[in-house]
């Protein structure tokens, strides 16, 4: 096993792994940017060391910086976190190219996965459904027009490259297709560096569900259900649930045996995300992610397995201790993504957390680097805390989020909290039929 990670993000997830660690005896080295010299992270590390000024390309997307502070500190292996390098494979090859253990997948892996349209390919090669589509990147109007003629509108244009809804635009008919794919390609240029895009069927109220799953370097691959994480805004999830409320056992039976097969048959090593959407009746690949998820935590709720955990052991060579049929989902779990955000219009709310209280009680976890007296900088992603709670049912785990809810105090700044009890009062929402537009719509009536 490891004695010392280098955990290379900031933040909750910071802690997270730090947590992880913690449990199985194993030191942490923080990295910090100048701007979180004053972050929790950083006060609970075993060491820390800073890497660079306050934007996130002078610190924790600086490689040479990270690499030089894992070398001095006799660090054995660097965790990514969630974001910023935690699916960058020029990252993972170079981490491993100065004798260090990235934890996560291989390089090919992340590389192969990172792009769309052969993650797509790859799917549909190992029997995973696929949405109807272009089979790689469109190269012309005419090729476009084709193939959203031979699929029928309204259709989806994605960035190869893409992700949270950036270089994605829905065409109705083919008076738009020519403006539309134009714009999408600019902003994936911009986005991403590269202005590849491609088409699939538009599913107009689809779910989002994805399976998560874990594998060892010995062949053992296991599912641990499914998470539900419809509930987005700007194609960002805001509310997460486990198990989906609209799944039968049947369902996850069956893909949860498709995916751990095709995963296994990938030769894929660590945790990873599939994604979904399902709509019909039908599930449709979206995309893998090759990391730890930001919405993990619900899934350990309801199985009692330590995830980030798993995935370092995993990445010292330790073989999965539990089968398949060991995995036993029990109860249920929600997550809210408590944003620093105006709960109206979803703008940044940076600023000094002036006072701090966190809920408690039986089933409720907070993942957190707030603190009162914590300022909340400007430069990095939005994400505050994470309000996890678990129950026996649905029924009564809304009941548990919503008493969470209303105990949680963060003041000096604007957060979802407001909104999230909204969520939990929306008929769709309480009735677990809601959709990728729910959310969208409701604010839309609120204006």
């Amino acid at each position: 096993m490891f004695k010392k990670i280098l955990i290379a993000n900031r933040g909750e997830i910071a802690l997270r792994v730090m947590r992880a660690c913690r449990d199985i005896g194993i030191h942490t080295v923080a990295v910090h940017s100048t701007a979180d010299a004053d972050s929790m992270h950083v006060r609970l590390a075993d060491e820390s060391v800073c890497i660079g000024g306050p934007l996130s390309k002078d610190s924790y997307l600086n490689i040479p910086a990270i690499i030089t502070a894992a070398t001095v500190t006799n660090s054995d292996a660097i965790h990514p976190g969630v974001g910023f390098l935690s699916e960058n494979a020029e990252f993972a090859e170079i981490v491993r190219d100065h004798n260090l253990v990235f934890i996560g997948p291989s390089p090919q892996h992340i590389t192969d996965m990172g792009d769309k349209v052969k993650a797509k390919k790859i799917a549909a090669k190992l029997g995973i459904p696929i949405v109807p589509g272009s089979d790689g990147g469109v190269s012309s109007l005419p090729e476009a027009q084709s193939i959203a003629r031979n699929i029928g509108y309204p259709i989806l244009i994605k960035a190869t490259s893409g992700g949270g809804g950036r270089g994605m635009k829905i065409v109705r008919s083919e008076s738009e297709l020519a403006e539309a794919i134009q714009m999408a390609k600019s902003e994936a240029e911009a986005s991403f560096g590269n202005s590849e895009v491609y088409i699939e069927k538009y599913l107009p109220h689809p779910k989002h569900i994805e399976i998560q799953v874990i594998a060892d370097n010995f062949g053992n691959v296991i599912h641990l259900g499914e998470r539900d994480c419809s509930l987005q805004r700007r194609h960002q999830k805001v509310f997460e649930e486990s198990p989906s409320p609209v799944i039968t056992p049947e369902q996850r039976a069956e893909l949860g045996k498709l995916v751990a097969n095709s995963i296994k048959q990938l030769g894929y090593r660590g945790v990873g995300t599939i994604e979904f959407l399902y709509a019909s009746g039908h599930f449709y690949f979206i995309e893998m992610n090759t990391r730890l998820q930001v919405e993990h935590p619900i899934t350990e709720q309801i199985t009692g397995i330590d995830i980030a955990q798993e995935q370092i052991k995993i990445a010292a060579d330790d073989k999965l201790s539990f089968s398949q049929q060991d995995v036993k989902l029990s109860g249920h779990a929600i997550e809210c993504r408590i944003n620093a955000e105006d709960p109206d219009t979803f703008a940044p709310s940076p600023g000094l957390v002036s006072s701090y209280h966190s809920p408690g009680g039986p089933g409720v976890r907070i993942d957190s680097h707030l603190y009162s007296g914590y300022k909340i900088p400007s430069y990095y992603d939005s994400l505050a805390a994470k309000l996890i709670v678990y129950e026996v049912n649905r029924k009564r785990c809304l009941a548990r989020l919503k008493r969470a809810l209303s105990e949680y105090v963060i003041s000096g700044v604007k957060t979802l909290i407001p909104l999230h009890l909204r969520i939990i009062d929306n008929p769709e929402v309480i009735s677990g039929r809601y959709d990728i537009t729910t959310l969208e719509r409701m604010m839309a009536a609120l204006q």
